[in-house]
């Protein structure tokens, strides 16, 4: 695995510690169960396998499997616990940052089947979100939003805005209060879902740029 990294905080923001998964590692994570645990993990704080377990409607053997596996490869870690007879694990990082992407081979496979990981949850968690929209304070919904805006780009300038976009959510994470940690009041985890993609059905598969 790549050392992990931090983003480069201000005088008036704070690290926040990423990880940048190896192929291995990431054929490791790509699993609904552990992408979810690992997400738990990140979002609530420190945690046993059994309360895992209750969360996710599992077996507490599943999820240690599970938790032990996302600790080889170092998603997680032991925590300090109430008590010495639970076995407790945080997260180690707030935040799974993607290699360049690869054009062929094992690790092109493992970014697509990660990828499709990702994108399943994603859509859980959204048709979850739009259950409770109607539930939200006014003010919540207001801050909520479901959009897509197509912009013609070439593919530098696509990487660019793209880059530039996550730079600002990077930026307004470093100011915010870490995740896993008790929260002021008024405040919650806020999600950002960031897809872009040329538009389906626009490009030859298997196009290269690169090539003449």
């Amino acid at each position: 695995m790549k050392t992990p990294v931090r983003t480069p905080a201000s005088s008036t923001s704070r690290d926040v510690s990423q990880v940048v998964p190896s192929v291995t590692a990431l054929k490791a994570i790509a699993h609904p169960v552990r992408l979810r645990m690992l997400g738990m993990l990140r979002i609530d704080g420190p945690a046993t396998a059994t309360q895992l377990a209750t969360r996710l409607g599992l077996n507490s053997g599943a999820t240690s499997y599970h938790l032990r596996q996302l600790a080889q490869y170092g998603f997680v870690e032991d925590a300090p616990g109430p008590s010495r007879r639970d076995r407790w694990w945080r997260a180690c990082h707030e935040v799974t940052s993607m290699r360049p992407a690869e054009t062929e081979g094992e690790a092109f496979d493992v970014d697509v089947a990660f990828t499709q990981a990702i994108l399943s949850q994603h859509v859980s968690q959204m048709q979850k979100a739009v259950e409770e929209y109607a539930e939200l304070p006014l003010a919540w919904r207001n801050a909520s939003t479901a959009s897509d805006i197509i912009i013609p780009l070439t593919s530098e300038k696509a990487e660019a805005l793209t880059k530039r976009l996550n730079d600002l959510l990077m930026e307004a994470m470093r100011e915010a209060p870490p995740l896993g940690e008790p929260l002021p009041p008024d405040t919650v985890p806020f999600t950002f879902m960031l897809h872009a993609f040329p538009y389906p059905g626009r490009l030859p598969h298997g196009e290269d740029e690169s090539e003449p």
